[in-house]
């Protein structure tokens, strides 16, 4: 399935229709007639996305949305409205308590099928960076918030070949924009880009005409393929409906779609979002960067804590991937304690700390055994993980350790190391577990499915791995 999708409606005949194009087109759909009962279930089942009727029977979209915001487990949730008939007024509501669009009706499938597909695509990418900030905050970094009041201005390039219209609308939008405002013709905005400060948010204004429409949301692609600009928010903007050209600009990846035409106030919120977005997904990086770095020069000095194995199944079941937590220990390891100290950030580095979400750590004390053969334990968390994928990486860790040498300080010659790997695995997707109301995974029960698996592999002649099996 390509997502989870719970539709809010109180007419069943409007369920049934959406249904039908959602699962044909691959989606698990829920179904729910009023917010209490849309609440309920997004709560037991957090959807990837909600399609709700702008009104019901006991509030509105837009409350729907306030609702889920102030329940951190769907907080993130993201919310389309569709409404038979709705004034500018009524969307602008929705809009600004939180909804991503409001699509009129008789609601055309293709721009149906592609706002679901970037709406989910948008959510599933701020999911996977919160698996890592989840990890970064498990090491004691959090993610600092900046109030929108006291935050710099944006910068805002609106481009497009008609100069005469971006100038009217920049004039409409100076008053409501609290941004920097750039326009920029569509052949030279690569060089206005590069030339001006960093762009927050590009708004690419189509032309009427389909083949320079094209033309200009050929854009979208060299925007994303640029350092410079890869990040920045992308709104597109339609002069006259054109569904599959909307579409189209979204499965390019455009950010937003403005699909009725130039609106100022609509425009100016839109920005908003985007540059919210934007600078929220700048300081996830940077938080995971950050992170990472402690987790790698700092190894030697701290010792894994508790939350970072327990985020483990918790942040695999928001982005419904498995969780391998292999248990790391390499068998040898030369002269006194600071040495080996110092045998490890070269080992860290071959098993790829830091590469593909992988977070290196000490193991706490309470999980360490001394063994005839004194070795050194460690973890290394890999969420939103396949077990196929977290098998390669650990057998690519054991042929990164056992293929060459290490040079350590005190030693004339270079010593031969070999690792032993026990692995274990949260999979939230299985529904048989759910049905069965098993008892919820946590970080302890991995961390000790994986240590037994580690003495497997030892036990099977080293220089191996092993997956440790769930109890029956």
């Amino acid at each position: 399935m390509q997502g989870t999708i719970l539709i809010v409606d109180a007419i069943a005949t409007n369920r049934i229709v959406l249904k039908v194009k959602l699962a044909t087109a691959f989606y698990d759909v829920l179904q729910a007639g009023s917010m209490a009962d849309a609440l309920a279930q997004a709560k037991q089942r957090t959807p990837d996305l909600i399609l709700s009727a702008l009104d019901l029977p006991d509030g509105g979209a837009g409350a729907l949305c306030a609702a889920l915001h102030a329940n951190p487990q769907t907080d993130n949730v993201p919310v389309i409205a569709i409404a038979a008939h709705a004034d500018n007024p009524a969307r602008m509501a929705a809009l600004k308590e939180g909804v991503q669009d409001v699509l009129r009706k008789p609601v055309d499938d293709t721009l149906l099928l592609g706002r679901v597909r970037s709406v989910i695509r948008a959510h599933n990418a701020a999911a996977e960076w919160q698996v890592r900030d989840d990890t970064t905050r498990a090491l004691g970094l959090g993610l600092a918030e900046t109030e929108e009041h006291f935050a710099p201005r944006g910068h805002c390039i609106m481009v497009g070949p008609d100069a005469a219209h971006l100038q009217k609308w920049a004039a409409q939008l100076r008053p409501v924009l609290r941004a920097r405002l750039t326009l920029a013709p569509t052949a030279s905005v690569m060089r206005t880009a590069a030339q001006e400060a960093e762009a927050d948010v590009f708004v690419l204004a189509l032309p009427d005409d389909t083949a320079a429409a094209l033309d200009q949301l050929r854009l979208i692609a060299e925007l994303r393929a640029h350092a410079a600009t890869r990040h920045a928010g992308v709104l597109v903007l339609q002069t006259s409906p054109d569904p599959t050209l909307g579409a189209q600009a979204l499965d390019l990846g455009a950010d937003d779609l403005m699909s009725e035409g130039f609106d100022a106030a609509e425009l100016a919120l839109r920005f908003r979002a985007l540059l919210r977005s934007k600078r929220m997904q700048a300081q996830l990086r940077a938080s995971v960067r950050t992170g990472l770095q402690a987790a790698v020069f700092d190894l030697a000095d701290r010792t894994a804590q508790p939350p970072l194995c327990d985020a483990a199944p918790e942040t695999s079941g928001r982005s419904r991937h498995q969780h391998g937590t292999p248990l790391c220990r390499p068998c040898r390891r030369s002269g006194p304690f600071q040495t080996g100290q110092r045998f490890l950030r070269p080992c860290l580095w071959r098993c790829g700390a830091g590469r593909g979400g992988r977070t290196p750590a000490r193991l706490p004390a309470q999980h360490r055994h001394d063994l005839p053969h004194r070795g050194e334990e460690f973890l290394v968390v890999m969420p939103a993980t396949t077990l196929n994928e977290a098998r390669r990486a650990a057998m690519r860790i054991c042929d990164a350790i056992s293929s060459r040498r290490f040079e350590v300080p005190g030693s004339a010659d270079p010593i031969a190391v070999t690792i032993s790997i026990g692995m274990a695995f949260a999979d939230p997707t299985k529904k048989a577990a759910r049905a069965l109301d098993q008892e919820a995974e946590t970080g302890e029960s991995l961390l000790n499915r994986a240590d037994k698996a580690l003495y497997a592999a030892k036990g099977q002649g080293r220089n191996q791995v092993t997956l440790g099996r769930p109890a029956a």
